[in-house]
């Protein structure tokens, strides 16, 4: 893996050290640098997506959180020394216990769906964002992170941001 990104990158220095050259006494080339876990933290349609996530699950988080207190409830009460209930009162917080660990497993896997779902989504948009915005102003080339330097002159993180905020408001709008 290491191999294949140093190699990756070797052919990437390979390129941007040709493109001045290339465009010898044309214009010179354009690039930009783009923070991309910036943009994925930030945009508010990656903010709305978690939103939405937040309001889909958040019924079944509070049904898990009860469950939990009730089981936790029930070892209080076996640890304090249930009496003649011990047995059916293990038995039950046993059950509860297998209960809450699948239903927590199926709530974490539907989150981890939907979570990739909602990140594909806004993945375009911001892509979509990222390549109009070096169309509109002339780069001939945006590099997205992590990179080794980038200067904060090439960095065009937030004027994509403002683009994604005023997409976001427009798209808002009834």
């Amino acid at each position: 893996m290491t191999q294949q990104v140093n190699k990756a990158g070797r052919i990437l220095a390979l390129l941007l050290a040709t493109l001045p050259v290339a465009a010898g006494a044309q214009d010179a080339v354009r690039i930009g640098y783009v923070d991309m876990k910036r943009l994925l933290d930030n945009a508010p349609q990656v903010v709305a997506g978690r939103s939405r996530l937040e309001r889909e699950f958040a019924a079944r988080d509070a049904a898990l959180q009860a469950e939990e207190k009730r089981a936790g409830e029930l070892h209080a009460r076996i640890a304090a020394g249930a009496g003649t209930d011990a047995d059916a009162l293990r038995r039950e917080a046993d059950a509860l216990d297998r209960s809450i660990k699948r239903k927590r497993d199926g709530l974490r896997n539907d989150l981890k769906t939907r979570s990739d779902q909602e990140l594909d989504r806004s993945w375009r948009e911001i892509n979509e964002a990222v390549v109009e915005f070096a169309r509109e102003q002339g780069y001939d080339l945006i590099v997205p992170s992590p990179v080794v330097y980038a200067s904060p002159k090439a960095d065009v993180t937030d004027r994509i941001l403002d683009r994604l905020r005023r997409q976001s408001a427009a798209g808002a709008r009834p």
